[in-house]
């Protein structure tokens, strides 16, 4: 349904609810157990929206130019190699049985890397989950496209924290940036 209301447009979709989201926060607090069909569902499913023709950019390269030297401590990326994407990659955008992708306000052309990056640091607080986000999508995230998507996904974490969100990520975000960047965090 589409509808405006003085100067606003708004759009709203209805879709088919599977089951619950693997997590009510962003940030996963414990294993879910998701077995292997699991994920070999989300790598085909993020395989195939990379095919689909993206649109609008996301995050916007100006916020990529801000947040670098703000919460990495290094300048931004000349170049930011980009496919279609979810955007927003996180836990509480899945179910876990069966597979669903859920909120897609952010999709479009995301950096490589970005969607698993996104959820690899959601998952920082159970590290088997972590390893296993890594291990998955090692392809993408070992290339030197996914690393960018890398930082891009920490300092969008790190931002988050800046604001309040996230507090018990705090260490393990600094961590695994301080890892990326020798240690020059900005914040």
């Amino acid at each position: 349904m589409d509808w405006t209301e003085h100067d606003r447009f708004y759009q709203a979709d209805v879709f088919d609810l599977t089951g619950p989201a693997v997590s009510s926060t962003p940030e996963l607090r414990e294993d879910p157990g998701l077995g292997d069909d699991w994920w070999h569902g989300l790598k085909a499913a993020l395989a195939g929206i990379a095919t689909a023709p993206g649109v609008k950019v996301t995050p916007r390269p100006t916020w990529i130019e801000e947040v670098f030297p703000k919460y990495l401590g290094i300048p931004a990326p000349e170049r930011v190699e980009r496919t279609t994407g979810h955007g927003d990659l996180q836990w509480a955008n899945l179910t876990a049985g069966p597979l669903s992708i859920l909120d897609w306000e952010r999709w479009g052309l995301v950096p490589v890397g970005y969607d698993p990056a996104v959820l690899w640091v959601s998952s920082l607080l159970v590290p088997a989950v972590a390893d296993r986000v890594r291990a998955e999508f090692s392809d993408v995230l070992g290339s030197p496209a996914g690393r960018v998507g890398q930082l891009i996904a920490l300092a969008e974490m790190l931002q988050a924290v800046d604001r309040g969100y996230y507090p018990d990520l705090a260490p393990l975000l600094a961590e695994a940036a301080t890892g990326f960047t020798g240690g020059r965090l900005g914040y």
